[in-house]
């Protein structure tokens, strides 16, 4: 089936058909459907059921002609046969008949140039919302001739049958790169269709238009300078990108092209855990009517949120447009970065809370994707933990690691003007349970002097185990911060957790080694004794 004959088969045997309701007729359906609620602040909260979280273990990708030689198949892109796919979506387009659907018109990609047009087919009206929150939103003149490119086809109440439709269990999320499709079942998770389609440009821009992809934050600074922030939960991303002197691009997915950075959403998805006004302004005052929260709940006898509350989940979130927040750049497009940050929460203390990196190391860092976990953050974890992810976004990636990393180095070699920064956010002086924290106004600070160009000038020295080159001055940080040896009591203890970490780097590594050229290897750490 074609494209315009999958949508016309659905939309023919549908109940009735609401196409592009606005947010105030989606919140209406969705409380007279008994999908949500109203909050104090005007919000709809919606629970999602048995899944609060993506589910990675179920995540297929078809393999066929285009896809067979190109996806970095494993655990990340597991292997689905087209006959069964086919079988599965006729399963899925027959399970509509005689529903009520709610179909939308969106995009992704702010660049015009990049543009990707997406239909949206959901059943119910708060995916739906979602949608038209986090997708970018037509004009009513785009509408007059929308042509979707690709389809998400999103049927949580539908459960597949395991050993019949060739899935792991009965929910599952599969990508048909050929015949352009998202199709999602069994899980009313709506983060799903949102990375569906960071997947899908995960692989056509790099693959088929030399666009670089990126999971990583964007802004604008006043004289129209652009910074990249990558980092995994916890390294501070949102907070350091949000700044009151720079305009945000976006929080999330970007793509670098020639000479644009652009996003590609229309909206923000954000964490809600222990949200307040005083530690998020922004993200609090956009959940208003028209945003969506989900598995949340009130305080008791009222409407007002508790967001300390995680009885459903941790990761209960916001779904809002982009235009809610404030300080946005318009378009969300920027130029070439001047700047990038990979942010990293150091628990072993070992990471300097700033230093520059050469192109190798850029890359070797990009494909690392370093942080880690504290001791009591999860069950089990006694000691810090080291966490990798491959470009900040392992899961995402339809290609081989090294692909993105080698378009990174092109990159920063066509524009040697480009600094790379690595930042630690995490703990000096020590591990985590000895060291102390980085002070956010010493990181700010850090941000700050290599945004405005103060650690242009200044000498540098090379880590002795990482090889990254340290500022010996920063304006407004205290000079003996700058080199994390000096700021341990026992040299002989930091050398060693020094070489303990650069040990878990190389490890790591291995998985990545055959797909990358002798600069991003020669990169590596060089530890001077083993773990």
């Amino acid at each position: 089936m074609t494209t315009n004959s999958i949508v016309e088969k659905i939309l023919a045997n549908a109940g009735q058909t609401f196409q592009n309701l606005t947010p105030a007729q989606l919140v209406q359906h969705a409380i007279k459907n008994g999908e949500g609620v109203l909050t104090d602040t005007g919000a709809l909260m919606a629970d999602t059921g048995e899944f609060t979280g993506r589910s990675p273990k179920d995540k297929f990708c078809v393999a066929d002609a285009k896809t067979e030689n190109t996806v970095w198949w494993g655990e990340v892109n597991q292997k689905f046969e087209p006959a069964k796919f086919d079988a599965l979506l006729n399963k899925v387009i027959k399970h509509f008949e005689g529903k009520n659907i709610y179909t939308r018109d969106a995009y992704a990609c702010a660049d015009p140039k990049y543009r990707l047009n997406i239909r949206v087919f959901n059943e119910t009206a708060y995916h739906n919302l979602f949608c038209n929150n986090l997708f970018l939103r037509p004009t009513a003149e785009d509408l007059k001739d929308f042509a979707p490119e690709w389809l998400i086809i999103n049927a949580p109440s539908f459960k597949a049958v395991a050993n019949e439709d060739g899935t792991r269990q009965h929910n599952f999320t599969m990508i048909d790169f050929t015949r352009k499709i998202i199709l999602i079942g069994g899980s009313a998770y709506t983060g799903e269709m949102k990375k569906g389609i960071f997947t899908v440009l995960n692989y056509i821009l790099p693959e088929e238009k030399g666009v670089l992809s990126m999971h990583c934050s964007a802004n604008i600074g006043k004289d129209g300078d652009t910074a990249i922030f990558f980092g995994l939960s916890g390294t501070g991303k949102t907070t350091l990108s949000a700044d009151p002197e720079r305009k945000l691009i976006g929080d999330d997915e970007h793509g670098w092209a020639d000479n644009s950075v652009f996003n590609f959403e229309g909206g923000c998805y954000a964490k809600c855990v222990d949200l307040t006004k005083e530690k998020e302004p922004q993200i609090f005052d956009a959940i208003q009517f028209g945003s969506l929260l989900e598995n949340t709940r009130f305080y008791p006898e009222t409407t007002t949120v508790d967001y300390t509350n995680i009885s459903v989940t941790e990761n209960t979130r916001a779904a809002y447009p982009i235009n809610l927040i404030d300080n946005i750049a318009v378009p969300s497009v920027g130029k070439t970065p001047e700047n990038i940050f990979f942010l990293t929460a150091d628990a072993f203390g070992v990471l300097p809370p700033i230093s520059k990196l050469n192109a190798g190391q850029a890359m070797y860092s990009f494909i690392s994707g370093y942080t880690a976990k504290v001791a009591g953050t999860e069950a089990g974890v006694t000691e810090p933990q080291a966490t990798f992810s491959a470009c900040f976004g392992r899961v995402f990636l339809p290609l081989h690691p090294g692909k993105y990393a080698k378009m990174l180095g092109e990159k920063l070699k066509a524009n040697p003007n480009i600094n790379v920064w690595l930042i630690n956010t995490g703990w000096t002086g020590g591990a985590y349970g000895t060291g102390s924290r980085m002070k956010l106004s010493y990181t700010r600070a850090m941000i700050t002097a290599a945004l405005n160009g103060e650690l242009n000038n200044v000498a540098y020295e090379n880590h002795a185990v990482f090889g990254y080159a340290m500022p010996t001055a920063c304006p407004n940080v205290p000079i003996e911060l700058l080199n994390p040896r000096n700021t341990w009591a026992d040299k002989l203890a930091y050398d060693a957790q020094a070489n303990k970490l650069a040990n878990m780097f190389v490890k790591n590594f291995e998985q990545y080694a055959a797909g990358v050229d002798v600069e991003i290897l020669n990169a590596a750490p060089k530890a001077t004794q083993n773990a």
